[in-house]
């Protein structure tokens, strides 16, 4: 099956709630999650919320890494899209949901760029 990428989409629950809440650290994994799955970084934007919450996108030249963590429910969604077929996504999200500590990992993985997409206009109401 030809792509134009691979998208993971994750959904980790019982997280460390202080890992979640600690935007160094979840910069540093991110990063480190796109390196160890041989992407090329090229931006890294993170911000904290009060009190608290980590929002963050690191830019790969492959695509992107994204986080929204919530802290008082443990919880975290990210995603990993890839371009191309020489960096597995799963091995980021893998790596983020193991530095989480996240005790359920509810995952998927959807084909990017399948081909042409037939739009239908809609009428207006």
């Amino acid at each position: 099956m030809d792509t134009m990428g691979r998208h993971v989409i994750a959904e980790l629950w019982n997280c460390n709630m202080d890992k979640l809440n600690d935007i160094n650290y979840i910069e540093k994994v991110f990063v480190d999650a796109a390196l160890r799955a041989g992407a090329e970084v090229r931006e890294v934007a993170f911000h904290k919320f009060a009190p608290h919450g980590v929002s963050g996108v690191v830019i790969i030249s492959e695509s992107h890494l994204t986080i929204h963590s919530f802290p008082e429910h443990g919880y975290a969604s990210i995603d990993v899209y890839t371009c191309g077929d020489r960096i597995d996504p799963n091995v980021a999200a893998d790596y983020i949901s193991e530095a989480l500590e996240a005790q359920t990992n509810e995952s998927v993985e959807v084909p990017r760029g399948m081909g042409p997409v037939e739009v239908q206009q809609t009428k207006a109401l």
